[in-house]
């Protein structure tokens, strides 16, 4: 039971129970946000029973999820800056790559580092010298799919 809370936003049809449920946990419930579409398939008895009781059910937007800092942000972009692969910061800090590439490009303007090219000439020396596209990958450190963007390229 939170006291201290008078506004919620809810994602799902309100139901008599849920309704139940809402003011046993939240006693000083004033305001309820809701999507449109959550909002019009609500019955309106219930809008209109809520309003009674002096809480107001308002239509609101609330896209994407909310951005939140995490403790290890700061690790991970001087990890980055050091010239640490996402793999390996991924396994350093014990957060899954694809965190470590969303950090990355959230925070890519606070980044110092210079892009990493690959050489183009070098990958096609290494084609040309006999190797295969995963073996190139693999001796460059660079992911498959580039290699063969490369040797694609016209």
């Amino acid at each position: 039971m939170d006291e201290n809370v008078t506004t919620i936003h809810i994602t799902k049809v309100l139901s008599s129970l849920g309704i139940m449920n809402l003011l046993e946990e939240y006693p000083n419930l004033e305001k309820i946000t809701c999507s449109p579409s959550v909002y019009e398939r609500t019955s309106s008895n219930y809008i209109q029973a809520l309003n009674q009781l002096d809480i107001e059910v308002v239509k609101q937007y609330r896209w994407g999820a909310s951005r939140q800092s995490c403790d290890y942000e700061k690790d991970l972009l001087r990890l980055a800056s050091e010239g640490y692969k996402a793999k390996d910061i991924a396994e350093i800090l014990d957060i899954s790559v694809n965190r470590v590439y969303y950090l990355l490009r959230r925070n890519k303007t606070k980044l110092d580092t210079n892009t990493k090219k690959h050489d183009y000439d070098e990958i096609i020396s290494l084609k040309e010298s006999g190797l295969k596209p995963k073996e190139i990958s693999e001796k460059l450190d660079i992911p498959l799919r580039t290699v063969y963007y490369i040797l694609n390229k016209k």
